[in-house]
């Protein structure tokens, strides 16, 4: 789990990069992918539902348990498959 407030790190596949950073209290992977962006967010403590946003600083759109399910939201908005999302190892445990 993340220790600092300035943690950063990012991933890049398939034109796909996704970017992890603690912030503001919470984890946020961001994805960016030809113009198009989703986000995955949970608080810095790691037990919350994530949030799946449409940019890192954007309104929640939907809450999940799971970090499978979240990618799937953020894969949707990116119009690619969950598994073609790069995920930088310290994102990696995200999710209940």
């Amino acid at each position: 789990m993340a220790d600092s407030e300035s943690e950063t790190a990012t991933a890049s596949a398939d034109g796909i990069t996704a970017r992890y950073e603690v912030r503001d209290g919470e984890r946020v992977l961001a994805f960016e992918r030809d113009g198009r962006t989703a986000a995955v967010a949970q608080n810095v403590e790691g037990y919350a539902m994530l949030k799946v946003r449409p940019t890192a600083d954007g309104d929640e759109l939907e809450r999940y348990y799971g970090f499978d399910m979240a990618l799937d939201h953020a894969a949707e908005l990116l119009g690619v498959a969950p598994a073609d999302l790069p995920v930088p190892d310290a994102a990696a445990d995200m999710g209940m």
